[in-house]
């Protein structure tokens, strides 16, 4: 499970930076992407990346402000070259329905692909299956606004080999069995339990991506105990005022969010176009005097999201 930017700019694309979206690459866990904003250019932006279209299974759309949703009419048309047949499903505040069909209709684009797309209208679960679950609510910015919480199911803890391995079991097809927790009859009469040979179950990994948002407790919810926490820092701290006035946090808000939800790692995005080199470092400084844990991504940056028993890399 990684992270990929492909889009970190607030607002407007600049030489450095394209406006917002965001892959989270589970290729590892299920063979597929899943998106989370697709600004004006996220197609261009794949071409730069380690990102397959034909892999894409969900876009999650947090707001239709034009830096986080004006990418999706031509990215959907270019998949459809791409991943023929093969179904994509767009998650969203309420109109981006409209948006994307409108967009499609009066340009005669046809997708080869089904597409289904959900609004959101409440904030609590939008998709669960055995592997992930996927949360959202409500944030505070001047348009509809959400945020999303990805949790990973537990996973089997690991098979205590050394201690089959020590009762003259050896390694083969038995040990398929017990890693499931199986019981098995041993050929000299043994029975042996699976689930006294397994380690403690694997905890699964939470990630939050949040839309542009003011501080609220919304926020700290989603993120709470996450792993990742991928929170907007659209203005220095100096820049409160302003932060507040249009429905956005500034470096410091974010580090208190992921501070107060004892996230694990927070990472900066979606920065005004005002700041770059110097701006850059001081945003992140200012975020790291209250959450250490904390690094701010550019276009191209990925993330990896180990495990709960692995370092952070």
């Amino acid at each position: 499970m990684r992270a990929v930017f492909l889009g970190t700019s607030a607002g407007l694309p600049t030489t450095e930076r394209n406006v917002t979206s965001i892959v989270l690459d589970l290729t590892a866990e299920r063979g597929k992407l899943w998106m989370f904003d697709c600004g004006e250019g996220t197609q261009h932006q794949v071409l730069r990346m380690p990102v397959k279209l034909s892999r894409l299974e969900f876009i999650f759309i947090t707001h239709l402000h034009g830096d986080h949703a004006f990418g999706l009419p031509g990215l959907l048309s270019t998949r459809s070259f791409q991943a023929p047949g093969v179904p994509l499903h767009i998650f969203g505040p309420p109109g981006v329905a409209r948006w994307v069909h409108t967009a499609l209709e009066v340009s005669g684009s046809h997708l080869s692909y089904p597409l289904d797309v959900t609004e959101i209208t409440e904030a609590g679960e939008v998709f669960s299956d055995a592997q992930f679950r996927i949360e959202c609510a409500w944030l505070v910015h001047p348009l509809p606004c959400l945020g999303y919480r990805i949790t990973e199911a537990d996973g089997p803890g690991s098979l205590k080999a050394d201690a089959l391995h020590a009762l003259g079991i050896p390694p083969g097809p038995l040990y398929s069995r017990l890693k499931q927790g199986e019981s098995v009859t041993l050929p000299d009469g043994r029975v042996i339990h699976g689930a006294d040979f397994l380690e403690p179950p694997r905890p699964g990994r939470i990630v939050t991506i949040l839309g542009d948002t003011a501080p609220c407790n919304e926020a700290v919810h989603l993120a709470t105990g996450a792993d990742l926490l991928v929170h907007e820092a659209t203005f220095a701290a100096a820049e409160a005022e302003s932060a507040h006035a249009f429905g956005h946090s500034t470096s410091v808000g974010a580090a208190d969010t992921a501070r107060r939800a004892g996230a694990r790692r927070l990472v900066l995005t979606h920065i005004s176009a005002r700041y770059s080199g110097d701006g850059w470092r001081q945003l992140l400084d200012e975020a790291r005097t209250v959450w250490p844990d904390t690094e701010l991504a550019h276009d191209g940056t990925i993330i990896e999201v180990p495990r709960r028993n692995a370092p952070i890399s």
